[in-house]
């Protein structure tokens, strides 16, 4: 049997680490956070792929097609937008105003056979519809080089 020396501050390195670890982790937390306030609602996507393009479907109810915004940059479609909604009824008894109001952004990486400048959006019935057309691809037939 070995003898060691008992070392008070080795424990309390051990527990010093642990808290660290914890802060580490509850700051992590904290910050998804804080980005997460900056967008209020996620709407929800449905992506496909055909044989001559590629589609988005994003399920916005209630968002005015002048509240929605597509851009592509750097190869990255983003669809961002506003969303606000006032429901007003009165009643004898009774006046209620629900509003909702809200921001949201997607992003996309698109594939590198697209092309970018011939994309389609359509709004209709709360559902923006996306289509991305693939870039078209020519074959090149082989070449014989005569040699003279």
């Amino acid at each position: 049997m070995m003898i060691s020396r008992f070392d008070p501050y080795k424990e309390f390195q051990n527990v010093r680490q642990s808290m660290e670890l914890f802060n580490r982790l509850f700051n992590a937390v904290e910050k998804g956070a804080a980005e997460a306030a900056n967008v209020d609602f996620v709407p929800a996507v449905n992506t496909r792929e055909a044989d001559d393009a590629y589609y988005i479907e994003v399920d916005l109810p209630g968002v005015k097609k002048e509240d929605i915004s597509i851009d592509v940059d750097d190869n990255v479609l983003t669809i961002s937008g506003e969303r606000k909604v006032e429901e007003e009824r009165k009643d004898e008894e009774f006046y209620r105003v629900e509003s909702v109001y809200g921001k949201f952004e997607r992003s996309f990486t698109l594939p590198e056979d697209v092309d970018a400048d011939k994309i389609e959006a359509e709004a209709k019935d709360g559902v923006l519809m996306i289509r991305i057309p693939k870039a078209q691809v020519v074959e090149k037939a082989p070449k014989k080089i005569e040699i003279k």
